[in-house]
């Protein structure tokens, strides 16, 4: 048989609040009811997600999480961008709710993906479809870059942020002379991000500055540029 649907059901602590969040990422309502037992369904598109409230909730020791496959995620993450900065006047980088940028991933044959911590604390998982991905890039080959594909890993697949600082921190505290400006410059911003998640805005603004410190020629500057927009949504959130 083909034409099936699979709708994933989260739990979450508030279906209002679920509902209202995602309003602001452009999903509609298609069903709410409180009794016997409260559930919210959205959608946005082809995307349909269903939540159900439990009594004492928290978010935080959640393990819901699905996985959203499309050909785009860079239109997705931008349109749901959007809707964040409209909503609450930034991209939501820290707490919860909040979301992550596109990035390779390596424990998913490098390609991108990112992810949105909704207010029940799922993960909503959102990976490029490999059927109509290009060609994944090289494995990262400089010291930097192998250090932030691994933190990614930890961070932004498995929620395990300190284990990712640690990583980035070790890294930093040991630079060499070959070093690519570039990778270090990814490697700083995403530094900074980590320490917005871990509510230490004080280390992010240095890793911020730092990253806008280190001397780059013009076609480095261009390699650089995507991690530089990062920079500046970060900075925005610090506000």
């Amino acid at each position: 048989m083909t034409n099936e649907v699979t709708v994933p059901l989260l739990p979450c602590a508030s279906i209002d609040d679920i509902e209202t969040f995602y309003e602001v990422l452009g999903f509609r309502t298609t069903y709410k009811q409180r009794k016997p037992n409260a559930c919210v369904g959205v959608q946005r598109e082809d995307l349909q997600l269903q939540f159900f409230e439990i009594a004492g909730f928290d978010p935080e020791q959640s393990y819901g999480s699905c996985l959203v496959i499309t050909p785009d995620i860079e239109g997705l993450h931008r349109a749901f961008a959007a809707g964040m900065r409209a909503a609450y006047g930034k991209v939501l980088v820290s707490g919860t709710p909040r979301m992550t940028r596109p990035r390779a991933r390596k424990n998913a044959d490098g390609l991108g993906g990112f992810s949105v911590i909704d207010p029940g604390g799922n993960w909503i998982r959102v990976f490029r479809d490999a059927t109509t991905a290009p060609t994944p890039t090289a494995a990262p080959a400089g010291r930097l870059a192998k250090a932030l594909a691994n933190a990614v890993v930890q961070a932004d697949s498995r929620g395990s942020v300190g284990q990712a600082v640690r990583i980035l921190d070790s890294a930093l505290a040991r630079p060499h002379a070959d070093d690519d400006p570039v990778e270090q410059v990814e490697v700083l911003v995403y530094r900074a991000e980590l320490a917005m998640v871990l509510h230490d805005p004080q280390t992010a603004t240095e890793m911020l500055s730092r990253a806008r410190s280190v001397t780059l020629t013009d076609d480095e500057s261009e390699r650089a540029a995507p991690a530089f927009d990062n920079a500046a949504e970060l900075a925005e959130a610090l506000r």
